[in-house]
């Protein structure tokens, strides 16, 4: 049998949304792109054409912002009917209750000491969400039979995205499959700390643009090479 050539992976944080617009956080509350953000999408979308990146399957989280984000992307280099999977454990980071708050607000009641922690520790989660509240989604049928974190940290985060793609998106990779992966900072964050093997303190401090492809090639053995961002190559 001949090897198969390990394929190519592609992730993509959301174009901007209406609350990176607002200065909100967001989380796993749902909310839609901007003009911006669409054209960020479809920038995207095509530069993977004129690389010639092609994607053969498409993972995405249940949020709305990153399925617009991969629909426009795809329908720009003419891979809208490609295999695309939804699933919870690509979602942002759950904010717990400081989902919708105003973050220079936020600043100013709770200090920036503290917000940077919430925002930026690896482990330290910020305080969890109130049951029934208006951003509780525990009642949001794409949930049903879904535990709905009250609040997460990074480590948490990872903990849930990461062995989603072990099972399912690397398996695909093996198989020579072009993956796009169409997400959020941190879901994606998550995803770069284990294939670039950055360490618990250095991940935080890493920033992913909205819309710009990065991209991961493997070896015969699924190792990881460098990545990069595909503007660049």
């Amino acid at each position: 049998m001949p090897t198969l050539i390990p394929g190519t992976l592609v992730l993509v944080r959301h174009g901007q949304s209406e609350w990176n617009l607002a200065n909100r956080f967001t989380g796993w509350w749902d909310v839609g792109v901007t003009e911006k953000g669409e054209a960020e999408a479809r920038a995207a979308g095509k530069l993977l054409k004129d690389k010639g990146v092609l994607p053969t399957l498409a993972f995405t989280s249940l949020q709305t912002r990153a399925i617009k984000t991969l629909h426009l992307a795809l329908e720009e280099c003419g891979r809208l009917w490609i295999p695309e999977v939804k699933d919870w454990r690509l979602n942002e980071r759950h904010y717990g209750g400081l989902t919708g708050l105003d973050k220079q607000q936020t600043r100013e009641k709770h200090g920036e000491e503290q917000v940077h922690i919430w925002r930026r520790s690896f482990d330290e989660p910020p305080p969890p969400i109130e049951t029934g509240s208006e951003f509780d989604l525990s009642g949001d049928p794409r949930y049903a039979g879904i535990a709905v974190p009250a609040a997460e940290s990074l480590k948490l985060t990872i903990e849930r995205v990461l062995p989603y793609y072990q099972e399912a998106i690397e398996p695909k990779l093996a198989e020579g499959e072009t993956v796009i992966v169409s997400a959020h900072g941190n879901s994606l964050r998550a995803l770069v700390k284990h294939l670039s093997s950055i360490s618990d303190d250095d991940i935080t401090d890493l920033e992913i643009p909205t819309g710009q492809p990065i991209v991961y090639e493997f070896d015969a053995d699924m190792r990881a090479g460098e990545r990069y961002y595909l503007k660049d190559a």
